[in-house]
């Protein structure tokens, strides 16, 4: 309907992108990260109330894609009993690999590799989804930042051993722990610590891109990592030999070291996968997932409550 005001959120954990959406007209806000150790549902609706008082006006419908969305939280009739007093009418959840998908393929057929500090990655066949990853930082997200940047202190602690080569990224651990035999304690008591360890991806980029060689192996192997990802997820949608469009976003893919081997490793074995552009990002797919078609292969992943 015409003058709908849709609230959508892109709910990551280094930060929660929301953009008020209205006739294309939009409004873009920024929030904390979601804590993934407190109830997710709760930290939305803050963050709802919170947009409205900045904003003004009633809320009409919201759709946001999250990071790491469980069954457990998937509750969106829960979600808009918690937002009914902001005007909401409407609430949709999907996991962020979604609307990561929707943001940049939209309604096109292929897969999409998401990699900040975690990583996920969706494949939209003719009848079928895949998605592989995502599994979080104790259990997989391999070749995420979080992924790169433990693999960084690992070489940095290697070489400070004597176990390993020297590298650039000990001037990196240095500028954050000056007693790298202490490090560890600092880093284990630390509660943002899954943030810190991500961040180092930042330093793995720039001296890989510079020359250092242990940088360019861990950024080779995340890309290697990712790119089988993408490539077990495309061979469970796939029906034929027909071309598939890969899209590689977030913030791991800014490594030129790291994205050039990615796309040296999806083309293997003379596979027709191409990478292209992203047409958009994960809050463009979060406002479209609130228009989102009911014929569309995504529609079952996303759980609705309400007038949407």
């Amino acid at each position: 309907m015409s003058g709908r005001r849709v609230l959508a959120i892109d709910a990551g954990q280094s930060g929660m992108k929301v953009r008020l959406d209205v006739d294309g007209a939009r409004e873009d806000l920024v929030f904390r990260g979601i804590h993934t150790g407190g109830p997710l549902l709760p930290q939305l609706a803050r963050v709802v109330h919170e947009t409205q008082e900045r904003v003004g006006g009633t809320l009409d419908v919201v759709s946001a894609g999250i990071s790491g969305l469980t069954d457990r939280d998937a509750d969106a009739d829960a979600l808009l009993t918690l937002v009914r007093d902001a005007g909401v009418r409407g609430a949709l959840l999907a996991h962020d690999s979604t609307t990561s998908f929707l943001g940049a393929l939209g309604d096109r057929h292929g897969a999409v590799v998401a990699a900040g500090t975690g990583v996920v990655t969706l494949a939209v066949g003719a009848r079928a989804i895949a998605r592989v990853d995502g599994w979080g930082w104790i259990m997989g997200d391999a070749g995420s930042g979080y992924w790169i940047g433990r693999e960084a202190l690992e070489s940095v602690m290697r070489a400070y051993d004597g176990r390993g080569p020297q590298t650039m990224l000990t001037e990196a651990a240095l500028a954050r722990w000056p007693d790298l035999s202490q490090a560890y304690m600092a880093l284990q008591a630390d509660a943002d610590r899954v943030r810190i360890v991500a961040s180092l991806a930042v330093d793995v980029a720039r001296a890989a891109d510079a020359g250092d060689v242990v940088a360019e192996a861990i950024s080779v192997r995340a890309a290697r990592e990712l790119a089988h990802s993408a490539r077990t997820a495309i061979g469970r949608v796939r029906t034929g030999a027909e071309p598939v469009a890969v899209c590689a976003i977030g913030g791991v893919f800014g490594s030129a070291t790291l994205r050039g081997a990615f796309e040296d490793a999806i083309g293997a074995d003379g596979e027709d996968f191409r990478v292209v552009a992203p047409q958009g990002v994960g809050i463009d797919g979060a406002v479209a997932l609130a228009g989102l078609s009911p014929t569309h292969p995504l529609t079952a992943a996303v759980h609705r409550a309400g007038v949407v």
